[in-house]
C-alpha cells in the first residue's frame, strides 16, 4: 500500500537522524527523497487502469427514479471504491462519466427523437469531426426555436452537469426535460455540443534514445565516482518506488471552426439556427455556454436581434467588460436577458448587480451545477411571458421579463 511505501520513507529518516554521523547521512537523504516523486510514489500499488464499458459491466443502472444505483446493493454510486488510491478512483470515475454521456446521447436519440448533425457540415471523410442534436422540426418550426448551450468541461451534448447525474439523477443532471418541456410546448430544439473541440490521438511511442558508453562529454572516471557517491543503497530504494502505470499519451487534433466553445457557438450560428424557419429563437446558457452568446452577440449584433426573443442563463460567467460588449448590446440584454444565479435568497429574488448587462435572479441554490434544474419552471415563464409581450404588441421590458412579475 502507498501507507507503507510513505512509513518506509519516514522509518528510514528517523533510523539516519538516530545513528552517530547523521548530519552527513541527512544530507544524503534528502538528495534521495528531493528525485522521488511523491505523486509517482502514490501510483506504486495501483490496480491496472482497465475499467469497464459499460453501465451494465460497473453494475450499476438507472432506476424509474433516474437515480443511479448499484444493480446489487441498490446504494448510489462510491467514488472512493479502492482506499488511498485517489488517482485510480478518479480514473474509475472519468470511465463511468464516458458511458454516461453515450447513455445521454442513446436517450437524446431514442426519448428524444432527436437526430445527430456532423460537424462540419462539409467535413471529408477523415477529418476530426463534431456533432449537434437537433429536433425533427429544429429547421422547419415556423414559429419557436429553442438552443441550449451548456458550460464548459468534460459535459457534452445534452448534460448540464456530469456529477449530477451520477450523484443525484438524470433529470436535474441532463437537458432531457428541457427538451421534453420544450417539445410539448411547440418548441423546436436545437442542442449544442460546445466542449467537443478535438480528436484525441495516442502519439506513438518514442524510441529510447542510444546512450553512448562514454556517456556525453563526461569522463569515465567522474561518471563512476559519482555513482558511488549516490550509492546502491539510495538506488535501489528509489527505483523500488519509481515503477508507476504509464498513462497514454496523447495528441489533439483540433475540430475545424469547431476548437472552442465560442467557435462551436458562432459556427451553429452561420450554419443553422440563422438558416432555421422559427421567427422567435430563445437561448438558454449554462456557466460557460452564457460567455459563449454573449461571444455570438458581439459577433452577430444585428442578427442575433433580428431573430432571438429572450436568453435564458443559468449562473453565466459572461463578463461583458473584460469581452467589450458596446452599449448597444448592453442595452439588448437588459431587455432580453435574465441570469438565475446561485444564491441564498428564494427561487427568483430579484439581485443587485454591479454589471450593466442583465438581471440576476436568485436559482434558489447556492450550488452552481444545479442552477438550471432549480430555474426550469421560471426559465419557460419568463419565455411565455416574452411571447405574450410580443403577441400583445408590447415593448419588451424588464418588469415584463422578470420572473417574479411572471409569477404574480
Amino acid at each position: 500500500m502507498v501507507v507503507n511505501a510513505y512509513g518506509y520513507i519516514i522509518l528510514i529518516l528517523w533510523i539516519t537522524m538516530a545513528q552517530p554521523g547523521g548530519q552527513e547521512k541527512t544530507t544524503a537523504l534528502k538528495d534521495l527523497l528531493s528525485r522521488i516523486d511523491l505523486d509517482e510514489l502514490m501510483k506504486k500499488d495501483e490496480p491496472p487502469l482497465y475499467f469497464p464499458r459499460t453501465l451494465e459491466e460497473f453494475e450499476y443502472a438507472f432506476n424509474d427514479q433516474g437515480q443511479l444505483r448499484h444493480i446489487k446493493t441498490g446504494e448510489p454510486f462510491v467514488f472512493n471504491y479502492r482506499e488511498d488510491l485517489h488517482r485510480w478512483n478518479q480514473k474509475r470515475y472519468e470511465a463511468l462519466g464516458e458511458i454516461i454521456t453515450q447513455h445521454v446521447y442513446e436517450l437524446l436519440e431514442k426519448k428524444c427523437n432527436m437526430t445527430k448533425e456532423i460537424l462540419p457540415v462539409d467535413a471529408s471523410e477523415d477529418e476530426p469531426k463534431s456533432f449537434i442534436y437537433l429536433s425533427k422540426d429544429a429547421l422547419n418550426n415556423p414559429d419557436k426555436l429553442l438552443v441550449l448551450i451548456q458550460g464548459r468541461g468534460v459535459v457534452r451534448a445534452g448534460q448540464w452537469a456530469r456529477r449530477l447525474i451520477i450523484n443525484e439523477d438524470i433529470d436535474s443532471g441532463s437537458q432531457i426535460p428541457f427538451i421534453s418541456r420544450a417539445a410539448e410546448e411547440g418548441y423546436g430544439v436545437m442542442v449544442l455540443n460546445p466542449n467537443e473541440n478535438y480528436l484525441e490521438v495516442e502519439k506513438p511511442e518514442k524510441p529510447a534514445a542510444e546512450v553512448s558508453p562514454d556517456g556525453p562529454d563526461e569522463p569515465a572516471e567522474k561518471r563512476e565516482r559519482k555513482e558511488e557517491k549516490e550509492g546502491k543503497k539510495k538506488r535501489d530504494f528509489y527505483e523500488k518506488y519509481r515503477k508507476p502505470q504509464k498513462e497514454k499519451q496523447t495528441d489533439q487534433i483540433p475540430i475545424r471552426k469547431n476548437s472552442t466553445p465560442e467557435e462551436h457557438v458562432l459556427y451553429v450560428w452561420d450554419n443553422f439556427i440563422s438558416k432555421s424557419a422559427a421567427k422567435n429563437v430563445f437561448f438558454i446558457a449554462h456557466s460557460y455556454g452564457g460567455l459563449s452568446f454573449v461571444e455570438l452577440m458581439i459577433k452577430r449584433e444585428a442578427q442575433v436581434k433580428s431573430r432571438v426573443q429572450a436568453v435564458a442563463m443559468t449562473d453565466s460567467v459572461h463578463n461583458v467588460w473584460h469581452q467589450e460588449a458596446g452599449k448597444s448590446t448592453l442595452e439588448w440584454m437588459q431587455e432580453h436577458c435574465c441570469n438565475w444565479v446561485s444564491s441564498t435568497e428564494p427561487l427568483d429574488t430579484p439581485l443587485e448587480t454591479m454589471l450593466p448587462d442583465c438581471p440576476r435572479i436568485s436559482a434558489g441554490t447556492e450550488r452552481h451545477e444545479l442552477t438550471s434544474w432549480r430555474s426550469f419552471h421560471s426559465i419557460f415563464k419568463f419565455f411565455t411571458a416574452t411571447l405574450e409581450a410580443q403577441n400583445s404588441d408590447t415593448k419588451p421590458s424588464t418588469s415584463v421579463l422578470l420572473p417574479r412579475a411572471v409569477s404574480s
